[in-house]
């Protein structure tokens, strides 16, 4: 994919703190900008030599030594952000690097805002924007499946992808384009049309599948519990979780405000979410916690509706599920089947699934594990997933829905080009391409300061 020429180098310079916050062994502190020699040599007395760490006192207005450690210099273009790179490491203590900070202020950086460094690597064609994306997503990865997949698209390969269905779309609109323009001539081209249309959807639909993988890696599901008091929800979280996250007690209502647990299933990230039990209370503080499982519950990806199995589906149980939101996929779950003496097992009956297991001997939680995969759509174990977010999701759907468009106007193929056109447009939204600046404040202000 043709990339727009990059727009002239920022010319003040910025700096931050890229290490995390707190105590460490290293800390390093980042500069970028113009020339960066001259405040070099006045921090640390010298300047060094590209991409050679070089051993140096860090010393204030003064003359005093504020630190010593390594000065490393990137310089333009070939740093991180196409521009003087500057990077200082001392000790990880947050006052020292703080006054190492202040020194290069002092010298005429500014503070960097969140993300700068990878917008002006993205704004200087270091990086696409969705490579620039797939820098937070390693960082925040919470998996190892999840950061190879970032690493992935880091490395391009989301990039490569979506530039080779361009590149084939463009010579597509080519085609289309020149019937057009010669259309006295009887150039037939509906045949040729129709069959690079199908591989095009083709492709895309495998691209979209990846992506759609890669974004469960990225969110995971929002799960929450919901049922009676006194059924296992909490003891179902506990034994999920792998550790005595919730209080498990015989007196109902226990459970008061939703606790929170982030688990893993397959790499998939799994946030369980423990809801007071719903019924009717006196208690202002009982029914301050129903309402904010009923908002929960709302909110859900999937709803775990858990119910005794040794007692069986009672009235109040059909209440609830009467009452859950029908757009929210959910599952049964008959809990304490250690009292029934029954196995675990698995049922369908109406399109409804359930389960029954015991929370408390861990029987049939792997077919827990198993449904809510199912239920999230994991197909595989995430070898070739691509770490996609939503606005990625949004943009690979409006290019296919808009190629479906236009292999069914092959009849009028003035409005089949202009299909092709919002395609291609959807498609190089994902690199950044044509990408308002408002959107890029909204996507680097959620990086990390330093990055």
């Amino acid at each position: 994919m043709e990339r727009k020429p990059p727009r002239p180098a920022l010319p003040d310079t910025i700096a931050a703190i890229a290490t995390a916050t707190g105590r460490g062994g290293i800390g390093v502190v980042r500069v970028s900008g113009g020339d960066l020699l001259p405040l070099a040599e006045r921090i640390a007395g010298r300047r060094p030599l590209p991409r050679l760490a070089t051993v140096a006192n860090f010393v204030d207005g003064s003359g005093g030594t504020i630190d010593q450690g390594l000065l490393l210099h990137f310089p333009a273009p070939h740093s991180f952000t196409g521009e003087d790179v500057l990077e200082l490491h001392g000790h990880g203590g947050p006052v020292v690097l703080q006054l190492l900070l202040g020194r290069c202020l002092e010298l005429g950086a500014r503070l960097a805002q969140p993300g700068e460094f990878t917008r002006r690597a993205y704004l200087n064609g270091k990086l696409d924007l969705a490579q620039a994306e797939a820098v937070a997503d390693l960082i925040a990865a919470s998996s190892a499946q999840a950061a190879r997949a970032a690493q992935r698209s880091l490395s391009g390969e989301f990039s490569r992808a979506v530039a080779a269905l361009v590149a084939a779309l463009i010579e597509l609109r080519s085609l289309v384009e020149a019937s057009l323009d010669f259309s006295d001539e009887d150039i037939e081209v509906g045949a040729d049309v129709d069959v690079r249309l199908q591989d095009l959807l083709q492709r895309l639909a495998e691209l979209r599948a990846r992506a759609q993988q890669g974004a469960l890696l990225r969110g995971g599901l929002q799960l929450v519990l919901a049922g009676p008091p006194n059924v296992g929800k909490s003891s179902l979280l506990n034994r999920l979780a792998g550790e005595e996250r919730a209080m498990v007690t015989a007196i109902a209502g226990t459970t008061r405000d939703a606790l929170r647990e982030a688990i893993q299933v397959d790499g998939i990230p799994l946030h369980i979410i423990d809801t007071a039990g719903l019924r009717d209370s006196a208690d202002p503080l009982e029914q301050l916690g129903v309402a904010r499982a009923w908002a929960e519950i709302g909110r859900a990806d999937v709803v775990l509706q858990v119910y005794d199995a040794e007692l069986g589906l009672s009235d109040a149980d059909r209440v609830i599920a009467a009452q859950l939101p029908e757009a929210v996929p959910r599952l049964l779950i008959a809990n304490k089947s250690d009292l029934t003496g029954l196995p675990p097992a698995r049922w369908e009956e109406a399109s409804q699934v359930g389960l029954r297991l015991s929370a408390k001997t861990g029987a049939g939680i792997e077919l827990l594990r198993g449904e809510l995969l199912r239920i999230a759509g994991w197909t595989g174990h995430g070898e070739d997933a691509i770490l996609a977010r939503q606005r990625h999701l949004e943009a690979l759907a409006a290019a296919a829905r808009h190629l479906e468009l236009a292999a069914g106007e092959l009849g009028r193929l003035e409005l089949c080009a202009e299909e092709l056109r919002l395609a291609q447009e959807a498609l190089v939204s994902i690199s950044g391409e044509f990408t308002a600046d408002d959107l890029l404040g909204e996507i680097f202000s959620r990086f990390c300061l330093g990055k």
